[in-house]
């Protein structure tokens, strides 16, 4: 879903993010571990609370200058520490497009006390693993490490967010990385569709550009374009230190404090606010019918992370649901746009999305296509959104609830998961929600809910649709729009 994150380890190895698949839910619980109810299933249920209100509890103090400390102590011989950041390219300006994405790329290239390859060796010879990534809104920079060396790993990325060289040579011997990798996404069709839906949903507004900036950009960024973004957004209030595994809260507030107490008070002046984005009903078509397959996206807007209405829109992407034709098929495919799909052979494949940001969103489905059934594929789409906003049934949004669950529980595997969910919850809420919060909210979700929510944003709204390759056959964009009310058969 579309490129939304763009990412970088220690070593030259590019990797992306999408946004909000459901593989990665805007909003999780805390946990250490997915629950197991084995054994006696009465005994199990009964016991479920009382495992689940034992999880560690998330501290969180917060510094004078602003900075947000919060960790989760599980005891673990491992953890994972780092720095989530509230800057991202929303940020951005058309000038300076790609700087947020360019800055993370020359986070690991040496600062003022370790040369590149210091650092390098430094983090090798800890065993340890250094990365970092770019989305719209966030830029991140984390460690995993034995827990013994955390304070080892929160000097190393305290020096590298405030002491990084900027090298005139590095930036340019960059600048050639960052452009071959963007010739990388190209060949990467899902994060291009993605990109194409943003610019249009968000067209002439911080949200339609891309992370990685246009080549242009890219070419002329210079080493004062970087300074300047770290000082006008690397500031204490809009940073949060996060950590979980074998942590001691005591011990990474003084590591807190003593790094980054004095130096991020240097960032003076007013932080920028947040730039407004504008959702536009239209689309984006590049026909090109060489292609094997088409590549569709169609998104509605949706809300931001702490809207009201965020969990039942959560709980309607759980109902469209995802496939591929690998999995196979039958009449008991939880979705039923799956079953569809499947015994009517309409697509290659489909994931359902809800990408939340501040103050708005995206709740769609892209879709991957023979040119002879996008048309098809598309009305069944709309069909089942219309569906949902009209007679969806008390057992379906039940199964739902429940795995949407079970997903949020184990995406919470391990300590860099559960440090990212802190870093994440943290900018978006100012809290870590708790799990028994969290479920609460989703069991409070009925069938009538969901069918309120989704009239409420798809009956009769005009969608934003990005589209790639043989689509001659595909509606054109009034008739879509006419069929986001009742469709007759």
């Amino acid at each position: 879903m579309a490129a939304a994150a763009a990412s970088r380890t220690l070593l030259p190895v590019a990797r992306r993010q999408l946004w909000g698949f459901t593989r990665r839910l805007p909003v999780r619980g805390a946990g250490t571990q997915p629950l197991y109810f084995g054994g006696d299933r009465l005994r199990s249920t009964q016991a479920a609370p009382q495992v689940v209100l034992n999880v560690p509890e998330t501290r969180v103090t917060c510094l004078e200058n602003g900075l947000r400390v919060a960790s989760e102590n599980s005891g673990l011989s491992t953890c994972t520490v780092g720095l989530w950041i509230d800057a991202g390219s929303r940020y951005e300006n058309e000038r300076n497009n790609g700087t947020a994405h360019f800055l993370e790329h020359m986070a690991f290239k040496g600062t003022k006390k370790r040369s590149q390859l210091d650092l390098e060796l430094e983090i090798e010879n800890m065993g340890a693993h250094l990365n970092a990534y770019t989305s719209r809104e966030q830029t991140v920079y984390y460690a995993k490490a034995f827990s013994k060396d955390l304070p080892r790993a929160v000097e190393i990325l305290a020096d590298i967010i405030q002491n990084s060289t900027l090298g005139e040579a590095e930036i340019e011997r960059e600048r050639g990385v960052i452009l071959r990798e963007m010739q990388e996404v190209e060949t990467n069709l899902q994060e291009v569709v993605f990109d194409y839906l943003h610019a249009t949903a968000y067209q002439n507004t911080a949200l339609g550009r891309t992370i990685l900036g246009p080549t242009e950009n890219i070419k002329s960024i210079n080493r004062k374009d970087l300074v300047d973004y770290i000082t006008t957004h690397y500031k204490g209030p809009r940073i949060v230190l996060a950590a979980a595994g074998g942590v001691c809260h005591d011990e990474l507030l003084e590591l807190a404090k003593f790094h980054f107490g004095d130096s991020l008070c240097a960032h003076t002046g007013e932080i920028p606010a947040l730039p407004p984005c504008k959702f536009t009903g239209s689309e984006i078509r590049v026909r090109d019918d060489k292609m094997p397959l088409a590549h569709l996206a169609i998104a509605v807007e949706a809300v931001g992370w702490a809207h009201p209405d965020t969990i039942c829109l959560m709980v309607a992407n759980t109902l469209i649901g995802n496939w591929d034709r690998s999995f196979g098929g039958g009449m008991n495919l939880s979705s039923k746009l799956a079953q569809l799909a499947c015994h009517g052979s309409l697509c290659h494949s489909f994931q359902s999305f809800n990408t939340s940001y501040t103050d708005t969103g995206l709740w769609g489905l892209y879709m991957v296509c023979e040119e002879a059934t996008v048309a098809d594929m598309l009305h069944v789409v709309q069909q089942e959104w219309i569906r949902l906003c009209t007679n969806v049934t008390e057992s379906e949004v039940a199964r739902a609830k429940n795995l949407l669950k079970t997903n949020m529980l184990l995406q919470l595997d391990g300590s860099t998961p559960i440090c990212e969910d802190i870093g994440r919850q943290m900018l978006c809420y100012n809290r870590r929600i708790p799990i028994p919060e969290l479920e609460a909210r989703i069991d409070a979700v009925n069938a009538e809910m969901v069918r309120d929510v989704c009239t409420k944003y798809i009956y009769g709204k005009s969608p934003a649709i990005a589209a790639l390759g043989p689509i001659e056959r595909l509606p054109d964009f009034n008739q879509i729009c006419g069929n986001m009310r009742w469709i007759r058969d």
